[in-house]
């Protein structure tokens, strides 16, 4: 069975060495604690943490998409599956079907492959020194928190597991808020073992982490290997995350001052899914040929309607269709179009994120300087500088419609409508009679049945 694993791993090791991107694990479930139970080399563990990476691209795309529909940011109308203007609009959610289970099932191999990391570093024999283990302990938990994360937001109120170690035992359901405590301890647990790492870690990241690589002070225009110092800085800002969703803005400005946040940086600058059309990897399904029948992945006409005369991201975000888009019931007239390739990165957390985050915590205590990041964003976007009212509920309406125009399609307005007591039909429009609004996944069956 280990030898299996390994030539699995083996082979999309040798093509992402070969490219220099993260390349697919064919079968990410292969790896179990227990191949790994007699000893891993040093070799095994590269390649685990290799892997763990590369298979939190698996499904990436439904997640995205299911989270965008539920907030009527945009629709797919290409008709391929009823389910996709049918259920997932008017409810209730299947908790035995794809719409439930996928992606649920997508973010829990990440946490298991995590979890397979840190058993195969504890277990090997490779002779690791404990910070080069502290290395490998910090990039996983960080990982695995940031897969926590994103299924706590999609089953809300209806719980997550966070122990699944033993599948014959797994751990009890937690509520929401209960789960964005132990993802926080989870990163600051991370943060403590990336303290105490070395200089660089003893495997290659993709180079969807190059934003974070230091330059090179004896080569100009090189940078320096990402070191798990750098990796830091990702995890403050996954951090920032929770604890902006946990209302704590005194620590969303605090860890926000530990990562990459820079209120004069560029708004793309961040951490990256990649993706390539050679060798073992795999494409950006998020990415969708434009004007092309089959790829009517269409923007809600209201983010189109609702926007100021010369916001620059309408033009870069969406495309114009020669005929209005028409299914079950539903039209628009232009097509999304964030993603110009197959190949284009998907973004864990960006700067842009994170200066709206910043604007946001800064709302009720230092509103001046709210509206200083928030014209950053603005400007950026080709808008005027915010003129607006300065209440606080005023300001907080203004975020969260700069977020609107620049996290579309980030898997962000369902979350920030729920967290700010706004999923209703005033901020997601219903199009039709019967016509819901859901605010969780349920759990799935299968889950249940444990």
């Amino acid at each position: 069975m280990k030898n299996i694993i390994l030539k699995t791993i083996l082979l999309c090791s040798v093509i992402l060495f070969s490219n220099c991107e993260l390349e697919d694990i064919p079968n990410p479930n292969a790896p179990t604690e227990e191949s790994f139970s007699d000893g891993a080399s040093q070799a095994d563990v590269q390649l685990l943490a290799v892997g763990l990476e590369a298979v939190m691209r698996n499904d990436l795309e439904f997640h995205y998409n299911t989270v965008s529909l539920l907030a009527r940011e945009y629709y797919d109308l290409s008709g391929t599956d009823p389910r996709y203007t049918g259920e997932i609009l008017k409810g209730p959610l299947d908790n035995n079907g794809f719409l439930t289970t996928r992606s649920y099932a997508a973010w829990y191999r990440v946490v298991k492959s995590a979890n397979v990391l840190i058993t195969a570093v504890e277990n090997s024999n490779a002779g690791f020194s404990d910070s080069v283990k502290n290395s490998y302990y910090g990039y996983a938990k960080t990982l695995k928190a940031y897969a926590l994360l994103m299924v706590a937001n999609r089953q809300y109120d209806n719980g997550i597991r966070i122990d699944v170690n033993d599948p014959d035992n797994l751990g009890p359901f937690i509520g929401y808020e209960e789960s964005l405590i132990f993802i926080k301890d989870l990163l600051n647990e991370a943060r403590s073992d990336l303290s105490n790492s070395p200089d660089e870690f003893d495997f290659p990241l993709s180079s969807g982490f190059d934003d974070l690589r230091k330059p090179d002070p004896d080569k100009p225009g090189e940078k320096l290997p990402l070191s798990p110092s750098d990796f830091t800085e990702f995890n403050r800002a996954l951090v920032a995350r929770v604890a902006l969703y946990q209302g704590d803005n005194t620590s969303v400005l605090n860890f926000l001052n530990e990562s990459f946040f820079d209120l004069n940086g560029g708004l793309f600058y961040g951490v990256t899914h990649v993706f390539g059309a050679t060798g073992n990897d795999i494409l950006n399904n998020q990415f969708h040929v434009l004007g092309q029948s089959g790829q009517e992945y269409v923007i809600h006409n209201s983010w189109i309607n609702d926007a100021e005369s010369g916001d620059n991201r309408v033009a870069n975000k969406s495309f114009l269709l020669s005929t209005p888009a028409a299914f079950d019931g539903l039209s628009a007239t232009h097509q999304i179009a964030i993603y110009k390739s197959n190949t284009a990165p998907v973004y864990l957390i960006r700067n842009e994120e994170l200066i709206l985050m910043y604007a946001e915590a800064n709302i009720g205590t230092n509103n001046t300087e709210a509206i200083n990041a928030i014209d950053i964003i603005r400007n950026a976007a080709g808008l005027p500088s915010y003129s607006g009212g300065t209440s606080d509920n005023e300001l907080v309406e203004e975020v969260l419609k700069q977020r609107r125009y620049s996290l579309l399609g980030e898997g962000h307005r369902w979350v920030d409508l729920r967290r700010l007591n706004r999923l209703n039909a005033t901020y997601v429009p219903l199009d039709r009679a019967g016509d819901n609004i859901i605010n969780a996944f349920p759990t799935p069956f299968s889950e249940n049945a444990n």
